[in-house]
């Protein structure tokens, strides 16, 4: 179980190194001109992720969740791969990356890396992570509530940003 707690900590800590990243890119961004959209639900979406992360300690710690090898551990490495996804979206992105939506006019939109693939790889990541990351040791509310909730903010989120960046060449 500690062993859990570690990891949960570990993603906490690897959230505060993205938004760290996120701010100083956003900076680069608005000194560019860039354009933010959608900010309302931006606190909505920082809640969501936290909520996770809290849903994750707290149903397994206080419904007693086992670690279920069977399940666990494919989830790991599902929770894994997102991680690599995550990262890879974020070096493919460079400066422009950041956790709002926020689009410079006139640059070129990216289409390397993961995007040459999927429109929102980064969200294909979110969603993995939450439902890999509370499996990974039983918290099947937790995945389920996050997942429900996620659905819908990603359907406002993925419109405010495919609406934003529709512009670009």
């Amino acid at each position: 179980m500690s062993w859990y707690i570690l990891l949960i900590v570990a993603v906490a800590v690897e959230r505060v190194v993205e938004l760290v990243v996120s701010n100083r890119n956003l900076a680069w961004s608005r000194a560019r001109g860039g354009i933010e959209f959608g900010a309302r639900h931006y606190p909505t979406m920082v809640t969501l992720h936290i909520g996770l992360l809290m849903g994750c300690l707290v149903e397994v710690l206080a419904l007693h969740r086992p670690f279920v090898g069977a399940l666990g551990w494919p989830m790991l490495a599902l929770v894994v791969g997102a991680q690599v996804l995550r990262w890879r979206c974020i070096t493919t992105l460079g400066p422009q990356w950041n956790t709002r939506v926020v689009v410079i006019p006139d640059a070129p939109r990216v289409t390397g890396g993961p995007y040459r693939f999927f429109s929102h790889p980064n969200y294909v990541a979110v969603v993995v992570e939450g439902i890999a990351l509370p499996l990974l040791h039983g918290a099947w509310i937790t995945a389920l509530v996050f997942t429900v909730l996620n659905a819908a903010l990603l359907r406002t989120r993925i419109g405010v940003e495919n609406a934003a960046l529709a512009g670009l060449k």
